[in-house]
């Protein structure tokens, strides 16, 4: 499946020239309820989660993607207000977890048991559902560390295979061609702009207008 990963210029543009993406750890994301959207009534059981979440943080990560990149929110939050850039990648569908989006806090199971942790790491509140968000969950000793970060390599599993710059970039065309030509296959990349019939960001097809 194509998959959007959105970023600012001088991440995006690295992530390119490096040919890798930086894996986001679980305690690090915008959302507090990440892996806590379980009701947490209970001061015993709110604490055996958030252990849990600490734990997982130190031993697994992952790469958060949209299935849409024309979403003009998306470009504001993750792509610095339109300037930067949105990577899209063939991901293996068996490599994927869809974000479900939920009005309530999931009650606490009779079970507690691997499908339930799953389902507690693929839910978050409704109103983050203009995301359509997937996930890749890695493990981070399978992967490149560097200063305690750690970055997931392109490959087959996540290669990329589109760049769009975003409509209020000042990343030119020569840039992003120097940064293809490191590849050996074929990569489509194009100038976005605001939609004129609706509230979408879409391709500019005047090249033209892109140096």
């Amino acid at each position: 499946m194509r998959l959007y990963h959105f970023r600012n210029t001088e991440n995006g543009l690295r992530s390119i020239k490096e040919k890798r993406l930086k894996i986001s750890r679980i305690t690090e994301l915008n959302d507090p309820f990440e892996l806590l959207g379980v009701d947490m009534s209970d001061k015993n059981e709110r604490k055996r989660f958030k252990t849990m979440k600490e734990n997982l943080s130190k031993t697994n990560g992952l790469l958060c993607f949209s299935k849409n990149w024309q979403n003009p929110v998306q470009w504001a939050h993750y792509a610095d207000n339109h300037k930067g850039i949105c990577m899209g990648f063939d991901v293996p569908d068996d490599l994927m977890i869809k974000i479900d989006y939920l009005k309530e806090r999931l009650p606490y199971p009779d079970k507690y048991d691997e499908k339930f942790i799953l389902k507690v790491l693929s839910s978050k509140f409704d109103h983050w559902d203009y995301e359509e968000e997937f996930r890749v969950y890695i493990s981070l000793d399978k992967n490149e560390e560097e200063h305690g970060l750690y970055f997931s390599k392109f490959s087959d599993q996540l290669k990329l295979k589109r760049i769009i710059v975003g409509c209020e970039s000042d990343i030119s065309r020569r840039e992003i061609e120097e940064l293809i030509d490191m590849f050996d296959y074929k990569i489509e990349y194009f100038k976005a702009r605001p939609g004129y019939k609706k509230f979408e960001i879409v391709r500019n097809q005047n090249d033209k207008l892109w140096t």
